[in-house]
């Protein structure tokens, strides 16, 4: 490399630096540990800290303590699944088309929804998308957000939809209770009094569980759809399904899934 670069020494390939920035000395460092005593110590450090095995998590925002069952390492490292590969050949195809299929028949039965796609890149992604879908669908220009959806959600939203020819609106929630207020969401008239959807999470920013029902009936009985955001998925195992409770379209981030 200094040859190519015409010079002689690493010393005048830092010339350069002023030698009151330079250390002068050799780095104090400990000696070497094998990878055992090292993994023992690391241990020791990490016990200082407090971890959500000993105590309750509330960061909430999405970032949520999960248990995964030890059956999940064990299904994972089944050959139809760790042998899948993109659907260039029929042959090697397999995998693939296994997992989507698994993967679309959990998500519809989670949801309470028909049919599910093969997924989109994430949950902020997927939301814009779902709006836009909605917008296209209805053939209607205004978009209405709760003020409880994720931010980084909503400003995805605000990016995609940042050059169409569509009026973005928030309807608030209660600060008492963290929840979508339903009176605000029903009495939103969009520029042309046609709201194309109403986006709810699920549960929401706050972590307080939404009435989807009165929710939905509010935007369709303005002729819209209620879109409903789920950042966490596996909460659908206890809460009652989006489809059940008047979603038109369900949209969530499957990271928790793992």
């Amino acid at each position: 490399m200094l040859a190519a670069v015409g010079l002689s020494s690493l010393d005048e390939l830092f010339a350069q630096i002023p030698s009151s920035l330079k250390l002068g000395r050799s780095l104090d460092l400990p000696k070497g540990m094998a990878e055992r005593d090292l993994f023992v110590k690391l241990q020791r450090l990490a016990k200082l800290n407090g971890t959500t095995d000993e105590h309750i998590s509330f960061l909430g925002a999405g970032s949520y303590h999960h248990y995964i069952p030890s059956v999940v390492k064990q299904l994972t490292s089944r050959s139809e699944f760790s042998t899948a590969y993109t659907p260039y050949q029929p042959e090697v195809s397999q995998g693939t088309l296994q997992a989507i299929f698994e993967y679309q028949t959990l998500i519809c039965q989670l949801t309470g929804m028909e049919v599910s796609n093969a997924s989109m890149y994430d949950g902020a992604s997927a939301t814009a998308e779902a709006v836009l879908m909605a917008a296209r669908v209805t053939r209607r220009d205004s978009i209405v957000m709760s003020s409880a959806l994720h931010p980084e959600y909503r400003e995805t939203v605000e990016t995609f939809l940042s050059n169409q020819e569509v009026e973005l609106c928030e309807v608030p929630f209660c600060t008492e209770t963290g929840s979508t207020l339903t009176e605000a969401a029903a009495a939103h008239r969009g520029p042309d009094k046609k709201p194309a959807c109403l986006v709810i999470q699920q549960p929401n920013f706050f972590g307080a569980i939404e009435d989807l029902r009165p929710l939905a009936d509010a935007v369709h009985a303005l002729g819209g759809l209620l879109i409903a955001v789920v950042t966490e998925p596996i909460s659908l195992g206890l809460l009652t399904p989006p489809g059940a409770l008047g979603a038109d379209i369900v949209v969530g981030e499957g990271q928790a899934f793992g």
